[in-house]
């Protein structure tokens, strides 16, 4: 690692969090939409309320009475309440109580909207969080069909997608705003969430459950895009990649094979199958490294594969002890997996 020292302190100053679109302010999707709105209630009923209340403190102060008597106060008149302030009591208990029944019925359409999404054609995605990165398996009846990615998801606009949601270690939770709610991912245990999206972009998801030391660089990426271009996308991760090698790539995957690398990832065709870590077979493809820590260029990458550690503390990656030469040669490889 001493051999590529001086790339790492030049890269170390690069390695801040990269970050697509994320707000729960700006819907893409019905579910969404539904959330979106039950806030803008909630919110607007809030201000009421808080407006009211603080109205009436400063009325209090504004009005409260200064006595000069010098004889005792009749203690029975004081014992009894005056009737406007009775009346002022009634007011304000009635719309409290009309208030949270706004809310309870809007929460209650809300959830019943949330799980009527129709599902015909949708897609089904398997995601497994784990310490701190997101496993992606993309179901199908056909078993020729499915395949595994990690960190970034593609669906395609105006289809419905339902994600099995599991955690591998401890309690994380899904969240994607600008699509869906949250749900808890519970060792042991299986949730689904289910959204569709209505407009093309790229979102960030995160977890949403503090999980570890790089709980705040566990995120992911949902590319929704045009139906023919997910599918496409689909085929193309089906497929092997990296097949058609020159020298330096050639000799970049006999380094993947022969160090640490093997042992954590996969890279389907060259008889990598390990799955404690993200599978690589098409990580070029990818906007980001690392579970949205840092985008894909490969200068981010050197650093990452050489000092994981400083980029994002925590991280179960180990560093790679490589000379300029097989790190060169490694990148040139991987550069090859889309």
């Amino acid at each position: 690692m001493k051999r590529a020292l001086p790339l790492l302190l030049q890269l170390a100053a690069l390695g801040v969090q990269a970050a697509s679109f994320q707000s729960a302010l700006e819907p893409a999707g019905p579910q969404a939409e539904h959330v979106h709105r039950l806030w803008h209630l909630t919110l607007g009923l809030c201000t009421v309320v808080f407006a009211a209340v603080l109205a009436a403190l400063l009325i209090a102060i504004w009005r409260a009475p200064r006595s000069n008597a010098t004889t005792p106060a009749d203690a029975g008149a004081l014992s009894r309440p005056e009737p406007r302030v009775q009346r002022n009591i009634i007011i304000a208990l009635g719309a409290s109580i009309a208030g949270l029944f706004v809310l309870i019925v809007a929460d209650y359409r809300t959830d019943r909207a949330l799980m009527r999404l129709p599902l015909n054609d949708a897609v089904h995605i398997e995601m497994t969080a784990h310490q701190w990165w997101w496993e992606a398996r993309y179901d199908d009846a056909d078993a020729s069909k499915i395949f595994n990615t990690a960190n970034e998801l593609h669906i395609p606009v105006g289809r419905p997608v339902i994600i099995t949601l599991k955690a591998s270690d401890v309690i994380h939770t899904f969240w994607l705003p600008n699509l869906a709610g949250k749900k808890d991912m519970i060792p042991g245990r299986t949730a689904l969430i289910q959204f569709r999206a209505d407009k093309a972009g790229t979102y960030r998801g995160q977890c949403a459950e503090f999980c570890g030391f790089e709980h705040a660089l566990m995120a992911f990426e949902v590319v929704a895009e045009p139906n023919d271009r997910y599918e496409s996308w689909a085929d193309g991760q089906r497929r092997e990649a990296g097949n058609v090698l020159n020298a330096s790539q050639s000799h970049g995957r006999q380094v993947f094979m022969e160090r640490s690398c093997v042992m954590c990832h996969t890279i389907q065709g060259i008889g990598a199958n390990a799955s404690f870590g993200p599978d690589l077979t098409h990580m070029a493809s990818r906007g980001l490294l690392a579970a949205g820590a840092i985008p894909n260029e490969r200068q981010r990458l050197a650093a990452w594969i050489v000092s994981p550690q400083t980029i994002k503390p925590g991280t179960n990656m180990p560093p790679t002890d490589l000379s300029v030469q097989d790190l060169n040669a490694l990148l040139d490889y991987l550069a090859t997996l889309r």
